[in-house]
């Protein structure tokens, strides 16, 4: 609980940064396809991204935060394997830091990004529905029903894109960006599963090594407002 406060704290404080200045940026829209998932959105406006140093007019290190309300998402590391989401729904934490090597044109912005990121997802359910389908196919059971407890934890990983920046005119542009995020959190399952064919048989659940899998492509479409096209690179977008 505690965490969960202090968590919601710090993304507040990421959040109303960039808020307080988004007008003179701009807005874009953007999505997650998880893999194996349901596909979500942040929710608006708690999203605040590209807030970052410029080392050079080629160079440039950015982070941000964007809270999203997920849909569904799997697990990993079970003794099976579901191609349907486990959990879910939830709200989801994203804090990415990357790297950007960006090459600019009279008209034009292209940025290739790759870095780290962290997540936190609280407010889980068990997705009860997809999961005794999993556990019939699993123990070749005709009915499956359980009860599990979960425990959560941070999670990270790495991930990578591209940003195009096409300028309509010296004040405005369109943005089209793709990120695809690798990556993981503890998730172990215990509990109790009852089932079976022409008896009703119970099992116990112990899945330590069970994982949230956070692995999937994030896109966005924008609208650019800039008044630094006269700088070496335009100033930071926010969303």
């Amino acid at each position: 609980m505690k965490l969960n406060r202090a968590l919601g704290v710090v993304a507040l404080w990421l959040i109303s940064t960039g808020i307080s200045q988004a007008q003179d940026f701009g807005l874009s829209f953007s999505y997650f396809v998880p893999r194996n998932g349901y596909f979500s959105t942040p929710i608006s406006p708690f999203s605040s991204r590209g807030l970052g140093v410029d080392f050079n007019r080629f160079l440039a290190i950015e982070t941000g935060a964007s809270l999203y309300r997920m849909s569904g998402l799997n697990l990993k590391d079970l003794p099976f394997e579901s191609q349907k989401p486990l959990v879910g729904p939830n709200f989801t934490l994203l804090v990415p830091a990357e790297f950007v090597l960006g090459f600019r044109g009279p008209q034009a912005e292209f940025e290739i990004k790759a870095g780290g990121f962290f997540f936190y997802g609280f407010a889980h359910k068990i997705t009860y529905g997809n999961f005794d389908e999993a556990m019939r196919h699993h123990q070749g059971w005709m009915v499956a029903d359980g009860d599990l407890a979960f425990e959560n934890g941070p999670g990270f990983g790495y991930h990578g894109g591209a940003e195009l920046v096409v300028y309509l005119t010296n004040q405005f542009g369109i943005s089209l960006e793709t990120n695809y995020f690798v990556g993981e959190s503890k998730f172990p399952l215990t509990g109790i599963y009852w089932g079976g064919t022409s008896e009703i048989e119970q099992v116990s659940i112990d899945y330590a090594d069970a994982k949230i899998d956070f692995t999937g492509l994030e896109f966005s479409v924008g609208l650019i407002f800039s008044s630094g096209r006269g700088q070496a690179r335009p100033p930071k977008r926010r969303r």
